[in-house]
């Protein structure tokens, strides 16, 4: 129970950071124009630098929780398959570096003073990639777990299922964002309660049968 309290508590920290972190970057700044020119994109950074810096920052301690986290939940897989967990593993530490990728508008917000227009503009569209790195890592970290609760009953079987559903849409480039977005949140809240429950149920029974 207390490596579940653990997992849940970092799940949901992650989650809290990234939320907070977004909206100290994004909401609470002035607006920027939906397709902004690179002059626009310089205005909006030095006239919101410390928001971006604030913002971007507790987002990336919401990445570096997500490593925890998926540490924490690898010790609990790999006792049943050792190789698709260090897959799934793998893959959740390249969802947190490509969503560190995505807070590059940090970079023109800590050099507002000196960076320049064409810099500032290209360092806010690099943070698109990340987030299309985000979104395939995605597919890799659930995709493992997925396969890796089918064959060993670490999760209950719906709940793999529903993971390797996410991981597929992850996969699909024009709704991939909606497993990253919707889709993980979700799987990050509810997986720490479920994992190792199906294992512990059977080895129970195994257990009365013998008795």
């Amino acid at each position: 129970m207390k490596n579940r309290s653990t997992l849940a508590s970092l799940g949901i920290t992650a989650i809290a950071l990234w939320i907070v972190g977004l909206v100290v970057s994004s909401a609470l700044t002035t607006s920027i124009p939906s397709k902004p020119t690179d002059a626009q994109i310089l205005s909006w950074v030095q006239g919101n630098k410390n928001p971006i810096i604030v913002g971007s920052w507790l987002f990336m301690i919401g990445c570096v929780v997500l490593v925890v986290f998926a540490g924490l939940l690898r010790s609990r897989l790999a006792a049943a398959d050792g190789t698709a967990a260090t897959i799934a593993y793998t893959g959740a530490v390249l969802m947190a570096v490509c969503g560190l990728f995505t807070q590059t508008d940090l970079i023109s917000a800590i050099n507002a003073d000196s960076v320049s227009a064409t810099s500032a503009g290209a360092f806010h569209n690099i943070g698109d990639m990340g987030f299309v790195g985000a979104e395939l890592s995605l597919t890799l970290f659930l995709g493992a777990t997925a396969v890796l609760a089918f064959r060993h009953a670490v999760m209950p079987r719906w709940w793999a299922a529903l993971t390797g559903l996410v991981a597929v849409v992850a996969l699909i480039g024009p709704i991939g964002w909606a497993a990253l977005v919707w889709g993980f949140p979700v799987w990050l809240l509810v997986t720490p309660w479920l994992v190792g429950r199906t294992a512990r149920r059977r080895a129970a029974s195994t257990v009365t049968a013998a008795a």
